[in-house]
């Protein structure tokens, strides 16, 4: 069993930054990609940006290529998502994801366990 746990959400006007960390407990040494997922009000939970269990692999969706950066501190069981030049559609509920399998995924069913969510509102 793994716990997840994201922290690090707000309000934030367009154009500012916020760093969401997700902290894993309980077996962590079965983890390996690892990701974070958005979901709005009235939409499907969307992929954002997923990364290898060593970090060197990432990859993002395109409206965020270039403002947001994932990262993990793996000594720390610790995953994190920098983001910067925040716009009003980046509004949503965003969650920590991490498989058990290496492989890194863009969708919801290629993960095994799941965070509660952390709200990210970005005012215009």
């Amino acid at each position: 069993q793994v716990q997840l746990v994201e922290s690090g959400g707000g309000l934030v006007q367009a154009g500012g930054s916020l760093r969401l960390s997700c902290a894993a407990s309980g077996r962590t040494f079965s983890v390996r990609s690892m990701g974070w997922f958005r979901q709005a009000p009235g939409k499907e939970r969307e992929f954002v940006a997923t990364i290898s269990y060593l970090g060197g692999t990432t990859y993002y969706v395109d409206s965020v290529k270039g403002r947001f950066t994932i990262s993990r501190d793996n000594a720390k069981n610790t995953l994190y998502l920098q983001m910067n030049s925040l716009k009003p559609e980046d509004t949503a509920v965003y969650y920590c994801a991490a498989s058990r399998e290496t492989t890194i995924r863009v969708v919801t069913t290629g993960y095994d366990y799941w965070g509660q969510g952390t709200q990210v509102t970005v005012s215009s």
